[in-house]
């Protein structure tokens, strides 16, 4: 209803002036110079008016573009107070502010709502400017997975991880690539997916992290665990007939020596090779006994503990030992109050396996000494650190001394570290050893 009488309002004038225009040339066209006298103002105020209103309108469309540049969509254009003339045109601004509130609204709570569900996955996502290299969006999982509060730029990562940083930048749009990152002094392996969007004349590439160490370590425990299982299995079933039978033969033969003519020498080398048959059958019963042990944990009975409780409970259980062996033992814990959610047998179990392991690796050291840790990280990553200044591991057996059967000990059965593993799978966490030859060795557990 207000744009048909802003219509008519300006068809009115505009025929009104056009009238007066009209009658104005006619008395010049008569020489009726007297009526010019009263026609000329008023074709001068007509003219001033519609001056005005232009003038106004383009006032009225500047604030508005300049509402609409600054993205002030809240901005009310008065209707009532208005002249008659731009009520229609304020009306329309209002209309549209408010159009446009409804799409950022919709808009923002989408992107609200993407920001959400992308906070939730355990992938760590990065979005950079492929020119600049700034870093436009990167979610919480990233910033806990390379241990970073912020990034900046991509190259800003060179300083953490220079290896990493490069990798971003040369991945491909469509490309997966396995890299090694380096965070809090420990490595892990991660799977980079990337994609590339363009928005305008800017174009971006979208990387997803993923920490395949902890699927990898996952499937490997349960196929370790199958294995097991099965070779368990088959040994006992197959030797215990073996060891059965062996002590049978051995007691009949004992029975039987009296009454039986043959020389004493091939009655002793009778006995020896039945009682080695025992023995050894024995033997592969208790070795397959012994690796039942990594399938009976199956759920920790987690609580939670203190750690200066458990390094209080290592300090009065291991302390003889190792002064026996003078063996020093450091205990640093900055944070008295820290604590962990845990088993506490369980862990138990596995730090004492790894101080046993250090003993043996600082005997002939000439200051043997083992240090226990513990500290948080930023990102609320618990560690428990082990450490001796033991003789070290070779770089290339670092990969193997938590598979199950392999030992660096002469007379290691190569359980130890397997079950320590197990146990921190457990706890949905991880173990972590580094090592340098001639300086020692420090296991990270990781919660």
């Amino acid at each position: 209803m207000t744009y048909k009488k802003n219509e008519w309002l300006i068809l009115v004038k505009v025929v009104l002036m056009t009238a007066v225009i009209s009658v104005a040339s006619f008395c010049v066209f008569k020489e009726w110079y007297v009526y010019e006298i009263i026609l000329v103002p008023v074709i001068l105020m007509q003219i001033a008016d519609f001056y005005r209103l232009h003038r106004k309108a383009q006032e009225e469309v500047e604030e508005f573009v300049e509402s609409i540049h600054y993205r002030d969509f809240s901005r009310y254009f008065n209707v009532r107070n208005a002249p008659m003339e731009i009520k229609a045109l304020r009306k329309g601004f209002n209309d549209i502010n408010t159009t446009f509130k409804v799409i950022s609204k919709e808009k923002e709570t989408q992107y609200q709502y993407l920001q959400k569900i992308l906070e939730l996955v355990d992938t760590g996502i990065l979005s950079f400017d492929t020119e600049t290299g700034e870093v436009v969006w990167m979610n919480e999982s990233l910033k806990k997975l390379l241990g970073l509060p912020y990034l900046k730029t991509v190259s800003s990562l060179t300083k953490r991880d220079s290896e990493l940083a490069q990798l971003v930048l040369d991945i491909k749009p469509g490309d997966q690539k396995i890299a090694t990152a380096h965070v809090d002094n420990r490595t892990f392996k991660m799977l980079l997916s990337a994609t590339a969007f363009q928005t305008d004349s800017r174009k971006y590439k979208l990387i997803a992290f993923q920490n395949v160490d902890e699927a990898l370590d996952e499937t490997e425990s349960k196929a370790w665990q199958r294995l097991l299982s099965v070779l368990t299995h088959e040994i006992m079933n197959s030797v215990a007939p073996i060891s059965s039978l062996a002590n049978t033969l051995e007691n009949r033969l004992a029975v039987s020596v009296a009454s039986i003519d043959a020389d004493e020498g091939e009655w002793e080398d009778l006995k020896l090779g039945i009682a080695t048959i025992r023995k050894r059958s024995e033997g592969l019963l208790k070795f397959a006994e012994t690796y039942r042990n990594l399938n009976k944990i199956t759920t920790p009975n987690v609580r939670k503990v203190y750690v200066r409780e458990l390094f209080s409970t290592m300090h009065q259980l291991m302390q003889p030992t190792l002064d026996q062996k003078n063996i020093e033992l450091e205990i640093l814990l900055k944070e008295p109050e820290l604590n962990i959610e845990l088993d506490p047998e369980l862990v138990e179990q596995v730090v004492i396996n790894l101080i046993i392991n250090a003993i043996e690796a600082v005997k002939d050291r000439p200051q043997p000494k083992i240090t226990l840790t513990a500290y948080e990280t930023s990102f609320k990553r618990k560690i428990i650190r082990i450490a001796d200044n033991g003789s070290g591991i070779e770089e290339e057996l670092l990969d193997k001394i938590f598979i199950p059967f392999f030992s660096t000990k002469k007379n290691g059965s190569g359980i130890g570290l397997s079950l320590c593993k197990q146990i921190m799978l457990l706890h949905k966490g991880n173990i972590q050893v580094q090592s340098v030859m001639g300086e020692g060795t420090a296991f990270m557990l990781q919660f």
